[in-house]
């Protein structure tokens, strides 16, 4: 035990030493985004609840009208499948038009559910560079060989395709998220969807910080729908944490596809079924979702807000997602920019390695629909003010 103990603290003193040290902040809700913060009050800019739902009334009804029971306490095919799921999945598969759909405990199970089980060692898996840590475990895992192509490079993953053309008898695949996590751009889908055609690969889509945000339709069913491509995509993976402001994970397929993973996917066998409460949480929000009302509403402040950055100098280039990164390079001034940030009442995380690489940190800010503009303009005002003592700009 002293052993694992000294080791231990071998590793957090290093951790600390690179200014990668991290620590569990307490937060309560006060109201929306409104927080309070190891007794501390501030706005929240670092959640994933772009429209705002995971507070709405009519989804809190909707989630304690069935909360009879907390849990099934067991996986799906042991306690048995919930009404109250396949009701979720088949308006999932309707919402993403496709045959079906299968719900997971989180989004993180899903893309490990999907990789480990469509590809093996005899599979080749394209992957951005900057995919989240879900789809980089989930391809190791899956024993394939694994390409990775530089950030929406589609130059670089025909080049990577092209080296293996001999390779007729490899299954290949290409998978991407639609919106990045981390820095907020949208993948070059429309190339990419050619690309995994001419080389008959199959495209996986992990849009969980797109989906219920962007589209062409009513529906909002994501970046594969804003781009035109949908039907292109081989396997949507999804999350209910984001913008439906719920809990859990989905993939949206073909019925054979989704029978596979039944059969298959450890992540789904092994793993304890989604509460009951928590379906009918995530159907009222998509209900709320469906009308467009909040989407135009975080349209108008990411506009706002981004047109106020720029102005700056802190940021460049056009953001159409919430997530808006402003690069800030070193790990010490970044941890240093967010906690005089959260002194002024603005909750902004310093992102740091090995979420992002080792010199590249920044500080990561997700807006939402029900942001007002008087929070946004305080928080424009305080990057403004420290950003110009580190010298951001």
């Amino acid at each position: 035990m002293i052993k694992l103990e000294n080791y231990a603290k071998k590793k957090l003193a290093s951790i600390r030493r690179e200014s990668l040290y991290r620590r569990l902040k307490t937060i309560a809700t006060i109201k929306k985004m409104r927080i309070q913060i190891d007794g501390n009050r501030a706005i929240n800019f670092c959640s994933n609840d772009y429209l705002g739902l995971s507070q709405n009334p009519a989804v809190l009804r909707a989630a304690k009208n069935k909360l009879y029971q907390v849990s099934q306490c067991s996986s799906r095919l042991i306690s048995g499948n919930s009404p109250d799921i396949q009701m979720l999945e088949d308006i999932l598969a309707n919402h993403r038009k496709t045959e079906c759909a299968l719900v997971y405990s989180t989004g993180y199970m899903a893309n490990l559910g999907v990789l480990t089980t469509m590809a093996d060692k005899s599979s080749i898996i394209y992957s951005d560079e900057f995919n989240h840590s879900s789809i980089i475990d989930g391809c190791r895992l899956s024993g394939a060989t694994v390409k990775i192509f530089s950030h929406n490079n589609v130059n670089d993953l025909h080049r990577l395709i092209d080296t293996d053309k001999n390779l007729n008898s490899i299954r290949k695949f290409i998978i991407t998220e639609g919106i990045f996590s981390m820095n907020g751009n949208i993948a070059n889908l429309s190339e990419i969807c050619q690309l995994a055609k001419d080389a008959n690969a199959i495209t996986i889509l992990d849009d969980a910080h797109g989906d219920f945000i962007l589209g062409r339709s009513k529906s909002y069913s994501g970046t594969a729908d804003l781009l035109r491509v949908s039907r292109l995509i081989d396997v949507n993976i999804s999350s209910l944490s984001k913008a439906i402001g719920c809990f859990g994970g989905y993939i949206a397929a073909s019925h054979y596809i989704r029978e596979l993973l039944i059969n298959k996917s450890r992540q789904l066998i092994y793993t304890s079924a989604i509460p009951a409460h928590l379906c009918r949480a995530a159907v009222a929000s998509i209900s709320m979702a469906s009308t467009g009302v909040l989407q135009k509403k975080l349209r108008r402040n990411i506009e706002y807000f981004v047109n106020a950055l720029r102005k700056l100098d802190l940021v460049t280039g056009n953001y159409s997602s919430p997530i808006i990164p402003i690069l800030v390079g070193d790990e010490k001034t970044a941890v240093s920019i967010s906690n005089s940030l959260l002194k002024k009442g603005i909750f902004i995380q310093a992102i740091r390695f090995p979420t992002v690489r080792k010199g590249r940190a920044q500080l990561r800010i997700s807006l939402t629909a029900v942001h007002d503009r008087e929070q946004l303009d305080f928080a424009l005002s305080s990057l403004e003010i420290i950003g110009r003592k580190y010298k951001l700009f």
